[in-house]
């Protein structure tokens, strides 16, 4: 018998989801239905309101032997094609369990974490710093899975852009910045890694969990070198990081804490950091923009000047 549990879409999310396009258009139209088959063909009920993200609805769940759980809906797209190897090569180690997958629609049963209580409600910087550098040893431990985006590809499209994006920045000083951020990575091409990268680990990716007191979700698995893993480590609550009035310092102690704990070479660390600043400059200016953000300047400028 098929279910007939209206699935609510929140309004925000459809906003913001909405203007990525027709094709976003046409899955958010489409996504209460897929949503009340997907619950018919696991068998579970709806437990709670649903949460969203940038990309993703979240349904809070019961499976038919009572197990709590979560129902994850993203459209499939480049950025997401790898979460379910990426998950299985983890298998929940330090990272959500994945306990389904649906195929034909990307949708994902999940092990049910505490949503309210983020990495990011731990008032401690280094305690917090700390448990994500944990948390991302075990994860960047894993060899990436056949069949994975890598970083060596992604890379070399990032220095294929430059010449093209440097024009659209206004200061000079920032066009020199995003020349010696491209510098660092041709530097580091011929190395790119072989560990499986979360790709997006910061302290609101992390939540309080029964099984471990804290895992990771939402990861967009990369193949590559850990250390273009930090910078969303770095970037992670940014303003305790201008309050505590010395933003070269707190940056440089983040990144001491995260290099130490994943046993890192510092100067390649620093390396494929730049070249994250890189790759966020030219989605900026892809965007349309002709400035870069204020915290990818100053997280640069604090590990050219160590």
């Amino acid at each position: 018998m098929s279910t007939s549990i209206s699935v609510h879409v929140p309004a925000a999310f459809a906003e913001s989801y909405g203007r990525r396009g027709a094709s976003a258009r046409a899955w958010l139209d489409a996504l209460p239905g897929l949503a009340a088959d997907l619950l018919d063909h696991w068998t579970l009920r709806p437990d709670g309101l649903a949460g969203h993200g940038m990309a993703a609805l979240v349904l809070p769940v019961t499976r038919a032997d009572g197990t709590p759980a979560v129902l994850k809906l993203q459209q499939p797209t480049e950025d997401n094609a790898g979460v379910v190897s990426g998950l299985r090569a983890w298998n929940g180690d330090g990272v959500v369990h994945l306990l389904d997958h649906d195929p034909d629609t990307g949708a994902m049963l999940l092990e049910r974490l505490d949503a309210t209580r983020p990495l990011s409600s731990v008032s401690d910087d280094d305690v917090a710093m700390r448990t994500l550098a944990e948390l991302m040893a075990r994860l960047v431990a894993v060899p990436a899975p056949r069949g994975l985006r890598h970083l060596a590809g992604v890379a070399a499209a990032m220095l294929d852009e430059v010449p093209r994006a440097l024009p659209a920045l206004r200061d000079p000083a920032e066009r020199r910045l995003v020349r010696t951020c491209a510098s660092a990575v041709a530097e580091l091409i011929d190395e790119p890694g072989d560990r499986l990268l979360h790709w997006d680990l910061h302290y609101d990716n992390v939540l309080a969990a029964d099984r471990e007191p804290w895992l990771v979700i939402d990861p967009e698995p990369l193949a590559g070198d850990p250390g273009f893993e930090l910078w969303p480590a770095l970037d992670s609550r940014w303003e305790a990081v201008v309050a505590s009035g010395d933003v070269t310092r707190a940056v440089l102690r983040r990144f001491d804490l995260l290099t130490e704990v994943l046993g890192l070479d510092r100067q390649r660390a620093v390396g494929w950091t730049l070249g994250r600043v890189l790759q966020n400059a030219l989605w900026d200016i892809e965007d349309g923009k002709s400035t870069l953000e204020p915290e990818q300047v100053a997280l640069a400028d604090a590990l050219l000047g160590r």
